[in-house]
């Protein structure tokens, strides 16, 4: 057995819920929003989500507020009859995260992300980005189609948005009202 195993046992056993974990989560709460940070927290995660100690590869670390979401307060003009500030995003969090960052990097790509943790009022991520136009990341050949597919964030293209849409869960019989995409066909 390798050592990410040993690693992921310890992460399924709940070790963060020992002390040393709530200092961490206590200093993550009083940091920015949006922290790029030198290593992975999940090592087993984030190597298995395609992370590699190399230049032009990093990791961020997300902070997103728990709760639902709500449309802007109108400021003047006529509500009409049936005014709902609720909003249906049909989003999940790891999704908005993802767009977050990247929006905060618009040099680098999302590769893949991560639940990290979650208390009373955030939920946090980190997530894997990779520099477009890096030359050690274009001569990966691991790497370097993640260069070429500019905006995957925002796109729908990464694992958890794809999951969002529908793409990763549901296959075969069932499955074809699934593409384009939901608004389309009506689901």
């Amino acid at each position: 057995m390798g050592y990410l195993k040993y690693v992921t046992d310890l992460w399924r056993k709940r070790a963060y819920d020992t002390d040393e974990f709530s200092a961490r989560i206590m200093e993550w709460r009083q940091s920015n929003a949006t922290v790029r940070v030198d290593k992975p927290t999940r090592i087993d995660r984030a190597r298995a989500l395609g992370y590699k100690a190399k230049q032009g590869v990093f990791m961020v670390r997300q902070r997103l507020i728990r709760g639902g979401r709500q449309r802007e307060q109108m400021r003047a003009g006529r509500r009409s009859k049936h005014n709902t500030r609720r909003k249906i995003v049909d989003k999940s969090y790891q999704t908005i995260a993802e767009e977050r960052v990247s929006r905060a990097y618009p040099n680098c790509e999302v590769l893949n992300s991560y639940f990290l943790a979650k208390d009373g009022r955030y939920y946090y991520f980190e997530v894997i980005l990779v520099e477009r136009e890096n030359s050690r990341v274009k001569s990966d050949p691991q790497l370097s189609w993640v260069s070429r597919q500019k905006g995957r964030a925002h796109r729908g293209l990464t694992a958890s948005a794809k999951r969002s849409r529908g793409l990763l869960t549901r296959k075969g019989k069932g499955a074809e009202k699934v593409r384009p995409s939901k608004e389309v066909t009506g689901r």
